[in-house]
Formats: structure tokens, sequence, C-alpha cells
């Protein structure tokens, strides 16, 4: 086994800072679209904002399962 491109277990802070990132683009993302579902009218575009608040909402849970599996790791 090729052990050069398996990947480390261990998060650095480089990697956190990433995941920090990462999600305060998602929960920003969601907390603006989310707000913006309450105000437009239009049904359609309304949908599409709906839509996008639950992929945002889905990659939120993906970050944090993401940190949550890399601490039971150890």
């Amino acid at each position: 086994m090729n052990y050069e491109s398996v990947p480390s277990n261990v998060l650095t802070g480089k990697d956190l800072d990433y995941i920090s990132d990462m999600f305060e683009w998602n929960y920003i993302a969601f907390k603006k679209t989310n707000t913006a579902v309450g105000i437009v009218n239009d049904v359609d575009i309304r949908s599409c904002l709906e839509k996008s608040v639950s992929l945002f909402e889905s990659n939120l849970v993906g970050v944090l399962n993401l940190l949550e599996s890399r601490g039971n790791n150890e």
C-alpha cells in the first residue's frame, strides 16, 4: 500500500481554518437566504430560495458531521 496517497487522520490548524470558513460561508448564506424566503412574493423564486436554504443547511450539517467524525477517531 502506498501510504503517501492516504490522507492523514489529523486535522491541522490550516484544515480547521478552512473548515471554519466553509461553515461560516454556508451559515451566512443560510441566514440571508432564509430571510429572503419571508420577503419574496414570487412563488417560483421563493421555491428556489427554499431549495437553497435546504442545501446550505445540509452543508452545515455535513461540516459538523465531518468535525464530529474526526473527533471520534482519536
